[in-house]
């Protein structure tokens, strides 16, 4: 077996261009397959992902989740197979079954990747430019966890140093949130991060000139990237030799995130389908199938063909990953022998438990004071910060509205910022005004592990962040995003501002949990639950959403367990068995308060639910619901200050929703609660009508 010789030291052998080209005929045989897909970018980034994958990244098909790991990403999804394939030759697990069996049920193979579905999958990607932003968020984690486990080490010499690589199409790039979180990791000069670029002109519609014309190097230049281009070979193909040298000179660049713009032609070399947008989308056909195996020099009467040695070849990475970690598990070794203090924090991270008398830090808030929700969010986090050191965040620019400074003399900023509390290290977050690329890195933050992620903006901008907090869900991804402002009692910015749809929007996500405290001792028995969620004892992680109120509401008395459950007794009633229950949540838990003290004045026995959290009362068992929900008792009244879709299925035939049907405007927001019915009196009328529709 003849070795091409390179400058560059990279091992080139006639196994490794025929297993590259075993690549493009299986993308073609797995869409041919199933008729649907998307072989063309699989096949012209076959040499990319291969390169990656058996030359270049340190990673273990014995152990997908090694600490030490690097970790890729691909963002153009829809070139599922670019992935699939590597893992089926690396031995990850997949077989020629799995390949067979693409984009169809029950597959190891799914249409686009999904996290927690096939090993070796590090994220779901699909919407375009998620990836993008994932990989920006695992590279600031990456960052984060060093500092956490190993922060004296010089660069490169920390078993916590890895890298980030991620394959990005002219589509994610198109898309804003890829802008975003771009920018972003220019401004923190994460030189963890490599992105390839498949630079192919393509998309659905045809050459991209229909619909972008700016210099894409130029402008990741500006982002503060180190950028390289990297030109094919003669005949089209991806360079494996350039692209080689390309990475290598992007991982001795580290102090600036890399970019590496690979020219390559979709569907190379189909004979009549490269360079088209068919390619992109649609199987090639059996004529053109035929006719690339031919050019490739496979038999075209045969499908699904992986030579024997081919296969040994590409799954000797097994031997390699295993010396490679050999050596990664003695630095970890000597890591762990001095630095037995970190060493302790780092077992007991990663076994998802939190540290010993850490509730003990939580604040109690004195009854009958009133406080905003965001402002005791905010002491919360500054109380567990102080114990939970894993635990880290902040906000698109509205730091001081949300309340999500966690220390603020420290901020997660690179090296050279010339902020005083700057600090690579740093636990408070400044993510910009970049909601959406927000969330998606706070998704890459929680999927590379070993740290506790949160970020803040107000209610209303949840709709730029909704498809990566979807993808949360999907994922079943601890993070919590912290939802400030969270109805019309913001008052006076008017309704651009006030969030009406979005309680009972978000709640239809499924996975998601919409967590609205009614006061402030209820936020922090809610941030407790969160973290205690986060533990294995739980199993899948979820996504939490805090909805917290700009205006002070009263104070009452803490009820952990209650809290726990998402909805419990707040006041029960008194002089008999209740004759209606009010359900409310965060701010209008006090106005049901006040609607019970004047129906109980007025003979009328009334119990007052606060349920904080739809998600986790539907967990509990139907005794505990029917316990607090009494199903005899068929008057009730859900007040929230936003759509009523949440509450049909609470209150029944008989029961009546106070809630707001239409945008709200700009006034004071005791005023627009007036005006708009968010009173005790019009929630006491509504109790009364419920009690006679009830009767009849």
């Amino acid at each position: 077996m003849s070795t091409k010789p390179t400058t560059t030291g990279l091992e080139w052998t006639d196994l490794d261009q025929r297993a590259v080209d075993t690549v493009r005929v299986l993308a073609m045989d797995s869409v041919q397959k199933v008729g649907n897909g998307h072989p063309g970018t699989a096949m012209s980034l076959a040499p990319a992902a291969y390169t990656l994958f058996q030359k270049v990244m340190r990673h273990d098909p014995a152990d997908a989740d090694w600490t030490g790991r690097d970790r890729f990403v691909l963002s153009a999804g829809h070139s599922s197979l670019t992935l699939y394939i590597q893992l089926y030759l690396a031995g990850f697990g997949l077989e020629l079954e799995d390949l067979m069996a693409f984009r169809t049920w029950g597959s190891k193979t799914p249409g686009h990747p999904e996290y927690g579905h096939t090993v070796g999958v590090e994220t779901t990607t699909g919407p375009l430019g998620q990836g993008v932003a994932n990989a920006v968020g695992m590279a600031m984690a990456a960052r984060y966890e060093r500092g956490l486990f190993d922060p004296d080490a010089a660069p490169g010499t920390s078993p916590f140093d890895h890298h980030i690589y991620a394959i990005a199409g002219d589509g994610c790039l198109q898309e804003g949130i890829s802008a975003e979180a771009s920018s972003m990791a220019g401004h923190q000069k994460l030189g963890n991060l490599i992105m390839l670029w498949d630079d192919n002109h393509i998309s659905i519609e045809g050459d991209t000139e229909t619909a972008i014309s700016e210099d894409t190097v130029k402008r990741y230049e500006a982002y503060g990237w180190h950028v390289q281009r990297v030109a094919p070979k003669e005949n089209g193909d991806l360079d494996p030799e350039a692209l080689y040298a390309a990475i290598q000179a992007a991982k001795a660049e580290t102090e600036r995130p890399s970019f590496i713009a690979m020219r390559s032609i979709i569907a190379w070399p189909a004979p009549t389908a490269q360079n088209t947008e068919a390619a992109h989308g649609s199987a090639l056909g059996g004529e053109e199938v035929a006719a690339t195996k031919r050019v490739l020099g496979f038999d075209p009467e045969k499908d699904f063909e992986v030579a024997d040695d081919v296969l040994s070849h590409t799954r000797a990475l097994q031997d390699r990953a295993r010396d490679a970690k050999a050596a990664w598990e003695k630095s970890f070794g000597e890591w762990r022998t001095a630095n037995p203090e970190h060493a302790e924090r780092f077992e007991r991270i990663r076994a998802g438990e939190l540290p010993a008398g850490w509730e003990e830090q939580l604040p109690c808030f004195e009854t009958g004071k009133a406080v905003a929700t965001r402002a005791a969010s905010g002491k919360v986090l500054q109380a567990l910060g102080g114990v939970i050191p894993e635990l880290w965040g902040g906000s698109a620019d509205l730091a001081g509205s949300n309340n999500t400074t966690i220390d603020k003399n420290s901020s997660f900023l690179p090296v050279g910022n010339p902020l005083p509390e700057a600090d690579p290290y740093g636990r408070t977050i400044h993510y910009g005004i970049r909601e959406h690329s927000m969330a998606a890195e706070m998704n890459g933050i929680a999927l590379h592990g070993n740290t506790r992620i949160y970020g803040g903006t107000f209610l209303v901008f949840s709709d730029y962040m909704r498809n990566a907090v979807r993808l949360s869900a999907l994922m079943h991804l601890p993070v919590t995003y912290v939802w400030t402002h969270d109805s019309i009692g913001l008052g006076e910015d008017g309704p651009t501002h006030q969030p009406v749809e979005h309680l009972a929007s978000l709640r239809a996500i499924p996975g998601l949990n919409v967590v609205r405290p009614a006061d402030a001792n209820e936020t922090a028995l809610v941030w407790a639950q969160i973290q205690k969620r986060w533990t294995k004892e739980f199993g899948k992680g979820a996504p939490h959403g805090l909805a917290l109120t700009r205006q002070g509401v009263p104070t009452y008395e803490p009820n952990a367990e209650g809290v726990a459950k998402g909805g419990y007794v707040l006041f029960d009633a008194e002089g008999g068995e209740p004759q209606a229950v009010l359900i409310a949540t965060g701010s209008e838990v006090h106005l049901a308060v006040e609607a019970r003290e004047q129906l109980q004045a007025a003979g009328v026995p009334t119990r007052v639910v606060s349920m904080p959290c739809v998600e986790w009362f539907e967990e509990q068992d139907q005794a505990y619901k029917d316990s607090v929900l009494p199903p005899a008792v068929k008057a009730r009244v859900a007040v929230e200050a936003g759509i009523g879709l949440t509450w049909h299925k609470y209150v029944g035939d008989a029961g009546r929703i106070v809630s707001l049907e239409h945008f709200g405007a700009s006034a004071d927001g005791k005023v627009l609660f007036r005006e708009f019915g968010f009173t005790p009196e019009n929630v006491a009328a509504a109790a009364r009508e419920s009690i006679d529709a009830a009767a009849r």
